[in-house]
């Protein structure tokens, strides 16, 4: 049997990447969708391999060596080479990549996000999707750090969109909206998580026309929020999208246009720039057809005054 003593594999190197970035062994598990052990055992075993310290475990978070800040320069080298091959390998077809690791925003994980994975799969018979929902933020960290190949996210802003390292691919734009209880009367508004990009564009655009409201409640969940409203608690703000993820309230509440100016965000699925070839091209094209199907279709046939703001990019 060959030995392998001193060999470091591409796991290996993107266990240790995830530890340097994320600054814990529980937290790299996590985002690699593995057991802390396993991501332990990897990252000694690279140690092993090149003999020497890479991780200062009694700093908390974690603090790479010298060493290891030199070798995590040399792995993201490799990594970043390793993924140009995939890529130029998968290039021409979508059905010969292998691994597709997907972020996705949760305003789809209720309905279009298993449509769109249930299609992919069909085309792409020999691939393996790793998905993972979360804000927008988050997402599109993971993305530039290499944890993901795609993310749909709502964009930050034309500074984000313009930044180079990713190729952006429009999907969707989309208003913000007042939902009030059916049974009117003057509410304290309910605002979504400050938290989360969402809430701070809503908390801005609110600042910048000087409009005030009472708010008792700043919660970061769509349903928890239009439960509320539908019980006559507050009124709030929010996106079709919103809605669409919390359809059973819909018969208990009024949506109508923000009041004063109007706010809108744009949904994009992103990728770094050139490493997937046609792959997110298409997989956008796949997104919006579901999209219109399953989010502006049935928004504009019940609310037909979104159907001048609520478009398919």
């Amino acid at each position: 049997m060959p030995d392998v003593q001193g060999r470091v594999t591409l796991w290996g190197i993107e266990v240790f990447l995830a530890v340097a970035e994320e600054g814990t062994i529980s937290a790299a598990a996590r985002r690699l969708g593995v057991s802390a052990p396993a991501v332990s055992q990897q990252v000694a075993g690279v140690e092993a391999a090149l003999g020497t310290t890479l991780i200062d475990r009694a700093a908390r978070p974690f603090r790479l060596t010298p060493a290891g800040a030199m070798f995590r320069r040399h792995a993201q080298v490799i990594l970043n080479a390793e993924a140009e091959a995939r890529a130029d390998l998968a290039r021409a077809d979508l059905s010969r990549l292998t691994t597709l690791r997907f972020g996705m925003i949760e305003d789809f994980d209720a309905e279009v996000t298993p449509a769109l994975l249930s299609g992919l799969a069909a085309s792409m018979t020999e691939c393996r999707f790793l998905l993972e929902t979360g804000a927008s933020h988050r997402l599109l960290d993971q993305l530039e750090a290499r944890a993901l190949d795609l993310a749909v996210a709502a964009e930050l802003g034309v500074q984000g969109a313009e930044s180079g390292w990713r190729e952006v691919h429009p999907v969707l734009a989309e208003p913000f909206v007042a939902v009030r209880p059916r049974a009117g009367g003057e509410v304290p508004l309910i605002l979504y998580s400050a938290r989360h990009l969402m809430g701070r564009q809503i908390a801005a655009h609110l600042e910048r026309q000087n409009m005030r409201f009472p708010v008792r409640f700043e919660l970061d969940s769509y349903n928890a929020i239009l439960a509320m409203v539908a019980q006559g608690a507050g009124w709030t703000i929010l996106t079709p999208l919103a809605l669409h993820h919390a359809a059973r309230f819909l018969d208990a509440v009024d949506v109508t246009p923000l009041p004063g100016a109007s706010l809108e965000r744009m949904i994009s699925l992103s990728a770094r720039a050139g490493m997937l070839g046609d792959i997110p091209a298409e997989v956008a094209a796949t997104l919006r057809g579901l999209l219109t199907d399953r989010v502006v279709a049935p928004a504009t046939a019940r609310w037909p005054w979104l159907s001048a703001t609520l478009t398919v990019l």
